[in-house]
């Protein structure tokens, strides 16, 4: 995101403060969010800072970590 945007038509990301949890425990396997977008929750990749962002709603994000806490999101191997 060298142009601190996320894509055609999507909301500058600019000097927004990205954080993660402080449960990630250092494994680098994390990722990042930031409540600074109103109505939107941006997602990355916290080894690739300058790569794709996803943009969830705010009921998205929830329905997303529900899904993730219920199980129904497995990792592909």
């Amino acid at each position: 995101m060298k142009n601190g945007k996320t894509g055609p038509g999507a909301p500058s990301l600019d000097g927004v403060r990205w954080w993660r949890s402080s449960h990630s425990g250092g494994s680098g396997n994390c990722v990042e969010i930031t409540t600074d977008v109103p109505g939107l929750i941006p997602i990355r990749d916290s080894k690739n800072p300058d790569g794709p962002v996803l943009l969830f709603t705010s009921a998205g994000f929830s329905a997303f970590v529900s899904a993730i806490d219920a199980g129904s999101l497995r990792h592909a191997r």
